[in-house]
């Protein structure tokens, strides 16, 4: 069994690749180094898959590849591929979010719906909910995004429903809740303020710092992510939370302790499409996936600002 997995470059998308590869599964990655962050961190990731025999590469566009040359029966498809970010999914950039975002997943979704893989695995965002009226949210509550990006992110929920009901492809779509960890892009929360920490630099705070995430280490997601790909949940959206509903300010002290020293915090207006609270319900998970968070808010904070110490 092949494993596809689009956005093998980014921050999750490599992680899931090492875990394939470590699994003694063959593995596809597809990525075209879009500019949103530098090129060089994205080859780092993959650093220690590039060495691994099972392991091949295609550098190139889902919106110009020749996706049913690489998919074939009972292969795993694994969508990771987006671009990213909700506060610069506004305006005139708004048309690369619709190309990378809603075009590039119904490419190839067209190409499964004749190659036939066993599953599709659609990354997809709690940026979809928006701000929701009751917390933790629920898959059964209705979306509502205050973002471009969950916009983008939400159609591709739909268009995985769609083809599964038209042409039977088994796609699953799964919400994933800020997720955090070493190899996260630079533009994230927890990158930004682990870095500023360690060059003794600004710690840019939008807003008054009581808004609360739900934070998922990356090995959890990853754990979710692969579950999906065998259980039986074809043609359903899931959760995938880490269960640390926590404020940022909460966040922020557990970073002091963590570098030993006092942030220079500078707080800021909050941001055009930043929801103010998100909390997963994950029952579902932990029913259909086994899923089960594993790492604390703590340990996997210390690790993502270990990775950036070592990373200099």
């Amino acid at each position: 069994m092949k494993c596809i997995v689009t956005g093998a470059a980014g921050f999750i998308g490599s992680h899931l690749v090492d875990r394939l590869l470590a699994q003694g599964r063959e593995v596809v990655g597809i990525d075209c180094f879009t500019d949103y962050y530098p090129r060089a961190q994205k080859e780092a990731n993959l650093a220690a898959a590039w060495k691994h025999p099972h392991f091949k590469f295609v550098m190139d566009d889902l919106n110009r590849l020749n996706l049913r040359a690489l998919i074939g029966p009972g292969d795993l498809v694994f969508h990771e591929a987006a671009q990213a970010g909700v506060r610069a999914s506004w305006g005139g950039s708004f048309q690369e979010y619709i190309a990378q975002n809603i075009a590039a997943t119904q490419r190839l979704l067209e190409a499964c719906k004749e190659t036939r893989p066993a599953r599709v695995i659609y990354a997809s965002s709690s940026s979809v909910y928006g701000d929701a009226a009751k917390y933790p949210v629920s898959e059964d509550d209705l979306p509502r995004p205050i973002s471009p990006y969950g916009v983008t992110k939400l159609a591709g929920e739909h268009l995985c429903l769609l083809y599964g009901k038209a042409f039977g492809v088994p796609a699953v779509s799964l919400r994933y809740f800020t997720v955090y960890g070493p190899r996260q892009r630079p533009d994230m929360a927890f990158h930004k303020w682990c870095r500023a920490a360690l060059t003794d630099a600004e710690l840019p705070l939008f807003g008054d710092g009581e808004q609360t995430r739900d934070f998922t280490y990356v090995d959890d997601i990853v754990d979710g992510v692969i579950a999906a790909a065998t259980a039986d949940c074809a043609g359903q959206v899931v959760n995938l939370g880490g269960g640390h509903r926590v404020t940022v300010n909460e966040v922020l002290a557990l970073l002091t302790a963590i570098h030993g020293r006092r942030l220079k915090i500078v707080y800021r207006a909050a941001q055009d499409g930043d929801v103010r609270h998100t909390a997963a319900e994950i029952s579902r998970a932990q029913q259909w996936l086994g899923f089960q968070p594993k790492m604390s808010l703590a340990e996997g904070l210390r690790a993502e600002y270990e990775w950036l110490k070592r990373e200099g």
